[in-house]
């Protein structure tokens, strides 16, 4: 049974701080079930998306767009409705007239693991296509890589002054991506 629900216009709602003054990711979200749009330091939109827990979806984006992620505003709701929170998201993104922004291509680096392939210096895709004889010598160097872009998040994130802990998954290290646990 799909119940009515009233859907608050994106320009109504109030703009959150994404790191408070304390250095930590606004965490009033976690555990919350809800719609957010994330802006960036002009507060321009830049994402539009949903989740069961929105606090940790806001620290994985953090990581994977530090650039982009200044301000949010959040709609939450009770219980899970994935057609309530879509409608929501479209609603909020057509208002914005932003409509290609979760469509694109670019939506994937909000959305997945970061992939430290597309980031490899000479060297290192040196080492990975015609130095490492095997699977285990490809997973050294994609862990290497992984430990490499994993440093210069962390030092980004620094630098923005955020003390949130962040922990990456170490089993997805050796496959080359970077993804929090």
């Amino acid at each position: 049974m799909m119940t009515e629900i009233n859907i608050p216009s994106l320009a109504s709602l109030e703009y959150y701080a994404y790191v408070d003054d304390c250095g930590e990711v606004m965490a009033d979200f976690e555990g919350k079930i809800g719609v957010y749009a994330i802006f960036d330091g002009d507060k321009v939109l830049q994402f539009v998306g949903y989740s069961r827990d929105v606090y940790l979806s806001l620290k994985q984006h953090l990581v994977r767009q530090p650039q982009c992620c200044y301000w949010v505003k959040v709609q939450t709701i009770e219980r899970p409705q994935r057609q309530v929170l879509e409608d929501i998201e479209n609603a909020w993104m057509i208002e914005d007239g932003a409509i290609s922004i979760t469509r694109s291509l670019c939506k994937e680096k909000w959305i997945n693991p970061i992939d430290v392939r597309d980031l490899m210096t000479v060297e290192e895709r040196n080492d990975y296509e015609y130095r490492a004889v095997d699977d285990l010598g490809k997973s050294r160097v994609l862990k290497g890589v992984a430990r490499r872009v994993e440093g210069e998040i962390l030092a980004v994130l620094k630098e923005r002054g955020v003390n949130t802990q962040i922990r990456f998954n170490p089993k997805l290290k050796e496959l080359g991506l970077l993804d929090l646990k």
